[in-house]
């Protein structure tokens, strides 16, 4: 039986994953979020200032901020500490 995420999880793969700039239907599919979870996890995430938006003409990415690099090192520690192994993305 495949455990739930926290949120705290969920954050932390949508700011690894957006390291380099990546769409809005990359960062659900691959963190396997619903449409609506995404905009709520991702606007969550841009309004704390660790994720922006970036228009190029019509194309749209998030990418994360510097400051998401403390979120992402306090994170990986503390699951480290907790559970002997570091997060890692469901493959």
């Amino acid at each position: 039986m495949a455990e739930r995420r926290t949120p705290y999880e969920i954050y932390w793969e949508v700011l690894v994953f957006c390291r380099t700039p990546r769409p809005f239907t990359g960062i659900i599919n691959r963190c396997d979020l619903n449409s609506k979870n995404g905009q709520d996890y991702i606007g969550f995430l841009c309004s704390k200032g660790y994720l922006v938006l970036m228009k190029d003409g019509e194309k749209s990415t998030y990418v994360a901020t510097e400051r998401a690099k403390e979120y992402i090192a306090l994170f990986t520690e503390l699951y480290q500490k907790l559970f002997d192994k570091i997060p890692g993305f469901k493959l």
